[in-house]
């Protein structure tokens, strides 16, 4: 091979190692460069037994340079490819399709929350999504809460801020924030509006004799009342007078329409349950979800609406208002039900509610519990929900969440940042002579500059029933060295690293018999004990660590009492 056409090889290889390696996020390899290689230069194909000695190099060096200096040096080189790069970022980024008639600057969303508690895991798809969404065109987007229900779906009056700051949490702000509670005279005036337009009567039919007329396509003998009747009883509704069930007020649609769930429709019904918001307790006549959210979206504008599938009703229902009023529907995107595994409590507000009121809970934030607040506990990012949950995209049909994604996204925003450290379940007492007095790990494996953390060894260290090795052999405790297992103790030898390398001498974690810390880790299958390295104590509440070969924790309290438990939440392995 020739001088120029070595130079030529080197110049495509380096290209090609560094669009693989930045592609990838990872070291470039030699067979994965040589592939596209003699592909893109026929010429080299005749010295195919000499590339691959040119090649390996290349991609060495490569691979010894930073993400920030392959970037540049790919611009150098070759323009047309980092560019393509940045296409194939962009288009990995946005993993939500399109909005129907969406333009940028122009798209306005609402999440529309029931206050009946705070959220459990499921909820964090709408706000996930639909934030991302807002990202994504430059948007806005209301959170309005859906609280005209006193009864059935009774408010809590303290899942209000718990559900605005489970929305923090996932990375978004509300543009506005509204209680559908404090808009019930906005909601009446209109209801006025429609029975003057002939779009609504009152109707006190019992609900099984209406259901039974519904049925049979048969109008009830107050549908064609005046007006005027109709005006009068909805403010006899209005104004408290009416017990619940007496009356309620009907949408005119079609008596006969093919789906009796379209069959005029109630708008309004009269509850006696006084709504747990003070500045709502007095109101008796409350507006159904079907006309509140209705009202709602055209007055905020709503240009996009994503609901269940199951509600595609309510689209039906709402559109005989809108045809009523004049108005344009929102475009509507509806999506399946989302299933959550690795939990064996119900994804239900009310099933987790009662779990702790019968004190097999914690609390909304028990980590056996599929909520936002448990996860936060726990220490996973709100990034991380909001990666798995876009990731399910907005298909029609029901949708799996595997904890597992959640995870994996998670380890990605945490692992860089996470100290490690040692710890021991059930851990076996054995004395340990003729080694260092400390032992040396560093903070984190792959970050040299971040140092080492100094533990003192003493006379015994604890180790893992099973890491415990037979007698004579011997095993590696890790960031301290060598030694061997002999008439139950622990002696120090030379051997070098060679000995796990090459011999397959087992590397295994350790603590300080004296010095080590108790530690308590809450998981999702129950508390679990252990005793840590003494380093454990001087971290802070919200802390991450990883306890190596244990998994990621969140430190959650650390006590002044020596004997008392440094309190952690399991995160995931």
């Amino acid at each position: 091979m020739d001088e120029d056409l070595h130079e030529r090889v080197e110049r495509a290889a380096e290209t090609a190692a560094l669009f693989n390696a930045l592609k990838h996020d990872s070291d470039a390899q030699v067979g994965a460069v040589m592939g596209p290689l003699m592909g893109e230069n026929p010429a080299f194909r005749e010295h195919g037994d000499e590339v691959p000695g040119v090649v390996a190099p290349v991609v060495e060096r490569v691979n010894g340079l930073s993400a920030a200096e392959k970037r540049a040096r790919l611009e150098e080189l070759d323009p047309e490819a980092a560019a393509e790069l940045d296409a194939e970022d962009e288009a990995e980024e946005q993993v939500l399709p399109d909005l129907p008639n969406a333009e940028e600057g122009e798209v306005r969303m609402r999440l529309a929350p029931n206050p009946n508690g705070p959220w459990h895991l499921g909820n964090a798809r709408m706000p996930a999504v639909i934030g991302t969404y807002k990202d994504l065109y430059d948007g806005w987007m209301l959170c309005r809460f859906d609280d005209t229900d006193p009864e059935t779906k009774r408010p809590d009056l303290d899942a209000y801020d718990a559900i605005l700051d489970a929305i923090g949490y996932l990375g978004f702000e509300p543009d506005e924030v509204v209680r559908a509670s404090d808009r019930l005279e906005t909601y009446y005036d209109h209801a006025r509006e429609l029975i003057e337009l002939g779009g609504a009567y009152t109707c006190s039919c019992p609900a099984e004799e209406f259901r039974s007329l519904k049925a049979d396509a048969e109008a009830c003998p107050h549908r064609d009342k005046g007006v005027e009747e109709s005006f009068a009883e909805f403010e006899s509704m209005v104004a408290g007078d009416l017990e619940s069930g007496e009356m309620v007020l009907r949408v005119r649609t079609e008596i006969e329409h093919p789906n009796p769930a379209l069959r005029d429709w109630v708008a309004f019904r009269v509850v006696d349950t006084p709504h747990p918001r003070e500045e709502a307790a007095d109101y008796r006549c409350w507006p159904m979800l079907d006309f509140q959210s209705a009202v709602d979206d055209h007055l905020f504008d709503v240009t996009h609406i994503i609901r269940g599938i199951d509600l595609q009703d309510s689209a039906k229902r709402q559109g005989f208002l809108y045809d009523y009023f004049g108005w344009e529907y929102p475009e509507v995107v509806h999506w399946g039900r989302v299933q959550v595994d690795a939990y064996d409590v119900p994804l239900s507000t009310s099933s987790i509610k009662e779990l702790i009121e019968s004190g097999d809970l914690d609390g909304w934030d028990d980590p056996r519990a599929p909520t936002l607040a448990s996860l936060r506990r726990r220490g996973v990012r709100g990034q991380a929900v909001v990666d798995a949950m876009t990731e399910l995209g907005v298909s029609t049909s029901n949708v799996d969440l595997a904890m597992s994604s959640v995870y994996a996204a998670n380890r990605e925003l945490i692992d860089d940042g996470s100290d490690r450290a040692f710890l021991v379940r059930d851990g076996v007492r054995v004395l340990v002579s003729g080694g260092p007095a400390t032992a040396e790990p560093p903070v984190h494996p792959d970050h040299e500059d971040r140092g080492t953390r100094t533990i003192p060894v003493g006379e015994a260290v604890l180790v893992e029933p099973d890491d415990l090795p037979a007698e004579g052999e011997r095993v590696w405790l890790k960031g301290y060295g060598p030694v061997r297992y002999e008439e139950g103790a622990f002696a120090y030898t030379d051997d070098d690293i060679d000995a796990v390398r090459e011999e397959g001498v087992d590397v295994v974690h350790w603590v300080p018999a004296e010095a080590s810390v108790p530690v308590r880790i809450r998981t999702m299958q129950g508390d679990v004990s252990g005793r840590a390295e003494p380093g454990v104590r001087g971290y802070d509440p919200d802390d991450v660590l990883q306890f190596e070969r244990v998994g990621f924790v969140r430190i959650d309290r650390v006590p002044e009492g020596e004997a008392d438990p440094v309190t952690t939440y399991f995160t995931h392995p």
